[in-house]
């Protein structure tokens, strides 16, 4: 840990306890591409591991911090519904993306059934050394030396490599999907919006 990290996560644990409780906002993404949200969670996991944010950027919203109550509201679909949302705030009402994560039992089960057998242990034991290769290779490619986004050159790519495969998507038409208004030479077949996750460094 670099003493500007140090410095950094200090400054962060200090606001974290000095901030009122009713006021701590866990949703600040400047926190999550700086590495400083550990302190803000600590302290509601001590706290308030229930907690409610009245005023954020993204609305009042509510906040679980401890596993199992996390694990108690995720299978607890008939009061915590991930029915067209799963992000913090509210999406307009016609705003419905036909996708089983954002959809409820038993619509969601049937769908992740019909998904699953991509993913099934024996068919990622067989997929293994296809990872490992490209996992290496681009992790061998990053930038050395220089700060780089961890998500665009690594995160991005990886996953679309891998999902390409596992549902069987042509691969011509991943590599010429650009991201964003201005075409890349990068293999991305979504439209991503920008990541905290900024400034990761390799030595």
């Amino acid at each position: 840990m670099t003493i500007q990290t140090a410095t950094a996560l200090e400054r962060a644990r200090d606001e974290a306890w000095s901030t009122p409780l009713g006021e701590l906002d866990v949703s600040k993404a400047e926190r999550f591409a700086s590495n400083t949200h550990w302190p803000f969670f600590e302290r509601l996991r001590q706290e308030a591991p229930v907690h409610y944010c009245a005023e954020s950027m993204h609305g009042a919203y509510w906040s679980i911090s401890k596993f199992h109550d996390i694990v108690a509201v995720d299978a607890n679909h008939r009061v915590f519904s991930s029915q067209h949302n799963i992000v913090i705030g509210d999406n307009p009402p016609d705003f419905a993306p036909p996708m089983f994560i954002a959809e409820d039992p038993p619509k969601h089960d049937v769908q992740r059934h019909a998904a699953a057998p991509a993913v099934a242990p024996a068919r990622l034991a067989d997929l293994e050394a296809l990872i490992r290769e490209r996992v290496g290779a681009i992790l061998d490619g990053l930038p050395r030396g220089e700060t780089f986004n961890w998500v665009e050159h690594v995160s991005i790519e990886l996953t679309t490599q891998m999902l390409a495969t596992l549902f069987d998507f042509p691969w011509r038409t991943v590599t010429s999907c650009p991201i964003g208004p201005t075409p890349r030479p990068r293999r991305r077949p979504l439209a991503t919006p920008p990541s905290p996750w900024r400034g990761a460094r390799r030595s």
